[in-house]
């Protein structure tokens, strides 16, 4: 059901902003030495007030990623600034030696969202929604048929 109170939600619906940022490492042996400095870094960022979750993700042959949420915006630019972070991505961005390529892109929720069941705070009830979200360019989005 379309709801903007995510508060049963697990703490990732209940995030405000998403970071996903991804890696090309240069080869084997260098993530063996990120180790210790990224569990610090993980460390960290679990124990910051405005963490709510995060995963990573690997990519075939070298591609490691981080998706972590957080209550806000703030909470996560304040997670950037961290020392173990900062340390990190210099030693990441040291020219070529340690890794090849990278991203990181940062994203904001919007108020509305979906929830059903136990999740949803309204109501336990599964549900189904009656009409499509509008478009861009629409007013009213379409009825769903079943």
């Amino acid at each position: 059901m379309r709801t903007r109170d995510f508060s049963r939600a697990p703490a990732q619906a209940r995030a405000g902003a998403m970071f996903i940022g991804g890696t090309r490492y240069a080869n084997p042996l260098v993530l063996l030495r990120l180790a210790p400095a990224w569990f610090r870094m993980v460390r960290d960022m679990r124990r910051m007030s405005g963490y709510c979750w995060h995963t990573v993700y690997w990519q075939f042959p070298l591609t490691l990623g981080t998706i972590a949420f957080f209550t806000d915006r703030d909470a996560m630019l304040r997670f950037a600034r961290t020392r173990h972070h900062r340390r990190l991505m210099v030693w990441l961005t040291d020219g070529t030696r340690n890794a090849t390529a990278g991203f990181i892109r940062l994203y904001s929720a919007a108020p509305d969202g979906y929830s059903n069941g136990a999740w949803r705070a309204e109501s336990p009830e599964m549900g189904h929604i009656a009409t499509f979200t509008p478009l861009g360019a629409e007013t009213t989005g379409p009825a769903v048929r079943r």
